[in-house]
């Protein structure tokens, strides 16, 4: 049995016709390989941005924590020569200062993490205005400052200060796993 010329040449089209469909989609199929790559790519480039926002924030929020520990505070704005009242305003301002500063931070941290060192803070400024409201009216900042280390020796709890920095910690080591 032969084939015809016309035949023949109804084959080879046939045959480059679906030649030219395998190649299409095997192409179609690589542009789609290529496209999904460079998506997960640009997803993986996403998280890392995200991770390192947040590893920078629980570095920030962690250093706001030392900078608001009372002990801390107390050293750093000590200022000589203050009344009691002018040095309550000091380490107010300051706590409140050091928080503002980096409120922007919550958005990048659980918020459990947030509440903890808003939690932190209020605590911080509840200790600071009680201590200073049961010293007489003559008292100076350095009997504050006195008055505010003697509470946190003898009871060591009332600073939150370290649970805060160990929590802010773990949550950040999760995050580099």
């Amino acid at each position: 049995m032969s084939l015809s010329t016309s035949e023949m040449v109804w084959g080879i089209i046939i045959a480059v016709f679906l030649a030219g469909t395998l190649a299409f989609l095997f192409w179609k199929q690589r542009k789609e390989a290529a496209q999904l790559l460079t998506e997960n790519e640009k997803s993986n480039d996403v998280d890392i941005s995200t991770k390192q926002l947040q590893l920078q924030a629980y570095e920030r929020l962690t250093l706001l924590t030392d900078r608001i520990a009372i002990p801390n505070l107390v050293s750093r704005v000590n200022q000589p020569g203050l009344s009691a009242r002018d040095m309550q305003l000091m380490l107010t301002q300051s706590i409140r200062n050091e928080f503002e500063h980096n409120i922007t931070q919550q958005i990048y941290v659980s918020a459990e993490a947030w509440d903890a060192v808003r939690n932190l803070k209020e605590q911080n400024l509840l200790i600071v205005n009680q201590v200073a409201s049961y010293l007489p009216e003559d008292a100076t900042g350095l009997d504050l400052n006195k008055a505010l280390l003697e509470v946190l020796v003898q009871n060591p709890k009332a600073s939150l200060h370290n649970i805060v920095s160990d929590a802010l910690s773990y949550e950040a080591k999760k995050l580099m796993k």
